[in-house]
């Protein structure tokens, strides 16, 4: 049946108004829409490491360290109830398979026994000469260290220097004309570029695995080695790999892995290399002096979160929030105070605390650095010269619990602190100068429970104001606005922490 040529017509208009309709009034565009014009490529193939591996290969070496029965680091956190089977699988340590630690089966169980066991290892030449770079954690505490080559050649090796705040140790076989690896530029390294490992994992000479970075500039809270600001990576390493180089594409080390985090104690997808300049920075100081020297400001700083900014009055979050200025220090004869925010050392932004031990830590005794830190929402340059790092330097006094020889106690604040008087007994113990600091007996508003106050600890001050006594604690607390982020300086067990605190409702 045909279409009347009226009908046709009147289609046609309709038709002609809706998509005018549709181009006057476009529909919002949504998350589905497609993009009119394709994405650019962004990742043109996978990348080939045969000829880095046969290039960098050589220079790579297998490190094997015979651990005798002296006492040592390992014994003595044995004797600390720190057996091998009660330590945490994070960041386990990567030794071979045939080592024992004392007291397990196998394992050397008094002084005159046998050697308790070999430490498996890899390293990688630096020069020509016969140094090699490997972790400390691969010799610590060895009796002999034996350096195996591509070429089947064996050395015995001397240990020129180690240093465990780094995971460092620098070794020195006698030969010469080695394939020494050439050194990269760690600072240059990005999230999402390719990187590729060479080792011994479970005593297989060099085998190779590749990966990409993961992310830089990680912390590691579960170890002592607040100076290094390792690169994650994902590439796959195993017990043996430790001390073995990390590579970039040009075939140059940018760093040596040294940590996997491991719920299993083998490779779980997060691997952790020490970056190379603090690697050959720490050698340097290995070879000219056997032992490292750093720079100290004498800050226990803290990371700053949104109740802390808050509380603080900040404009963010970034920085180091400084919760105790040690006594004598060269932050404290420079002014810094508790409660400064140190935003840049030498310009460099300090985004979070974690980011300013590597800093003052790579720097030697004796240098001066500019600080620029927030104070009551202005921004000072703070002039400081760096004393020592002392590793032996004594940790405060331990509490002992709840202060309570004083007999002065109130909890009439906005936070329900139910505080005590300390009296010089009280303050000696705990660490703390004459007329410092108010304990608490019983915590009774519900926002300083949840914000993690209990009895026991010590409230220094409330904000920027000092409080030595009942009566000062309450009249601080008391000025607080409703609803106001209270900031409180508080020690506990020898440590000392700004913690925020929002009084609600339920609290007044």
């Amino acid at each position: 049946m045909s279409v009347p040529t009226t009908f046709r017509a009147l289609a046609l208009v309709a038709a002609t108004a809706t998509a005018t309709t549709l181009v006057v009034n476009p529909p919002q565009a949504t998350a589905q829409t497609p993009a009119s014009t394709p994405a650019p490529q962004m990742v043109l193939g996978l990348p080939d490491f045969t000829g880095l591996v046969q290039q960098v290969g050589p220079g790579v070496v297998n490190v094997e360290a015979t651990i005798g029965a002296r006492g040592g680091r390992r014994q003595l956190a044995q004797a600390d109830g720190q057996d091998d089977e009660q330590m945490p699988e994070i960041f386990r340590r990567f030794f071979g398979p045939d080592f024992r630690m004392p007291g397990m089966p196998g394992g050397a169980q008094q002084p005159e026994a046998r050697p308790r066991g070999i430490s498996m290892g890899s390293g990688f030449i630096i020069s020509q000469d016969g140094y090699i770079l490997t972790n400390h954690h691969v010799v610590d505490n060895a009796d002999s260290v034996t350096v195996k080559l591509t070429d089947h050649r064996e050395f015995k090796a001397k240990v020129v220097g180690s240093d465990e705040q780094s995971d460092v140790a620098l070794l020195k076989i006698d030969a010469s004309g080695l394939p020494a690896l050439r050194m990269g530029d760690s600072a240059q390294l990005r999230p999402g570029q390719w990187v590729v490992a060479i080792g011994s994992p479970f005593g297989l000479d060099h085998s190779v695995t590749a990966g990409i970075v993961s992310a830089v500039g990680r912390a590691n809270p579960y170890a002592n080695q607040r100076y290094v600001p390792f690169i994650q990576t994902d590439v796959a390493i195993n017990q043996g790999n430790s001390g073995g180089p990390l590579l970039n594409t040009h075939g140059e080390v940018v760093g040596i892995n040294s940590q996997i985090f491991s719920n299993s104690g083998g490779y779980m997808g997060v691997s952790f290399a020490i970056p190379i300049d603090v690697a050959i920075s720490v050698s340097k100081q290995l070879r000219t002096s056997g032992r490292v020297a750093r720079g100290q400001l004498g800050v226990q700083v803290q990371q700053i979160g949104s109740d802390d900014a808050r509380g603080l009055g900040l404009p963010d979050s970034s920085g180091a929030l400084v919760a105790d200025v040690q006594a004598g220090s060269a932050a404290e004869k420079a002014g810094l105070q508790a409660g400064d925010v140190i935003r840049a050392v030498n310009g460099t932004t300090i985004g979070q605390s974690s980011d300013l031990p590597p800093i003052i830590g790579s720097m030697a005794p004796g240098t001066r650095v500019d600080l620029s830190i927030l104070r009551d929402g202005k921004t000072l340059q703070v002039p400081v010269t760096l004393a020592k790092l002392d590793d032996g330097a004594p940790a405060l006094a331990q509490s002992a619990g709840a202060p309570g020889s004083a007999p002065n106690a109130s909890g009439g604040n906005p936070l329900g602190l139910v505080g005590v008087d300390l009296d010089a007994d009280d303050r000696k113990q705990l660490g703390l100068k004459p007329g410092e600091g108010v304990g608490i007996a019983r915590v009774q508003g519900s926002a300083a429970r949840d914000a993690g106050l209990r009895p026991g600890d010590v409230v220094l001050q409330v904000g920027r104001a000092a409080v030595g006594s009942v009566a000062a604690l309450d009249r601080e607390l008391g000025e607080a606005g409703k609803g106001q982020t209270l900031m409180l300086l508080v020690r506990r067990d020898g440590a000392t922490q700004f913690v925020a605190v929002t009084p609600g409702s339920a609290d007044e």
